[in-house]
């Protein structure tokens, strides 16, 4: 599809010419890397509508906490919410693979802005701190923290078993959770086709508050994203 393939060409392009002209931004203040990150969520945007006539839209925006800390549990079905949803909550901190670090230049500038890495399924030193430096990003910035408990892209109509590991953010952060539920999966899916003229709808839901049993955490946000989703497919 050659529209798909105009698409595919000018977003990657503009991706690596907008870390290039950001490199020097890795010598300045964190802040200045960080408006990279929004322009680089509001360029997939421009180009979602420009070249596919994807339209995005948003609900629940008033559930987004202003006057205190949370953190943001997001299903993820596509590379679109990883950009994108830097332009909805105030520049987040992602917690994602290790192996995404590595990348060249790009991984560069996920450092800068202070995203937290870890190992899937490995038991390592590193993965050992992991907690302590969720804590840390918590108590020492105004940002969110944001998780993919599927852990993965997936396909939209998958349903698997969120992992533990966002249960046990909940318990260490003590903080509310706000869940975003999506189906960027019916535009850019992880494998097949992407479709035209379309829409992306992000759901925010409604805060899932503190002090939750871990389990019942789990079940509750699990349940809440994926009834979310059948309704907006």
């Amino acid at each position: 599809m050659i529209r798909v393939l105009i698409f595919k060409f000018f977003f990657y392009m503009g991706t690596i010419a907008i870390c290039i002209i950001f490199l020097p931004a890795l010598m300045l203040p964190q802040k200045v890397m960080l408006i990279g990150g929004k322009i680089l969520g509001y360029w997939i945007k421009i180009c979602l509508y420009l070249f596919l006539s994807v339209k995005i839209k948003i609900k629940g925006i008033e559930n987004i906490p202003n006057e205190r800390k949370f953190f943001i549990a997001s299903l993820h079905q596509s590379l679109f919410e990883t950009f994108f949803l830097q332009t909805v909550f105030d520049c987040p901190i992602f917690i994602l693979k290790k192996e995404l670090l590595q990348i060249p230049i790009f991984g560069w500038h996920l450092k800068k802005i202070g995203s937290i890495s870890i190992e899937r399924d490995k038991v390592s030193r590193e993965n050992l701190g992991f907690y302590e430096k969720i804590i840390s990003a918590k108590n020492n910035t105004q940002r969110p923290i944001i998780i993919f408990p599927q852990a993965t892209r997936t396909d939209i109509n998958d349903r698997q078993k969120f992992k533990k590991g966002v249960s046990k953010i909940y318990e260490k952060l003590k903080i509310d959770c706000v869940p975003v539920s999506l189906n960027s999966g019916n535009v850019w899916p992880k494998s097949g086709k992407m479709s035209l003229n379309k829409t992306i709808t992000i759901s925010i839901l409604e805060t899932i508050p503190a002090g939750m049993n871990s389990i019942t955490f789990l079940e509750k946000l699990e349940n809440n994203l994926y009834n979310e989703l059948e309704s907006i497919l």
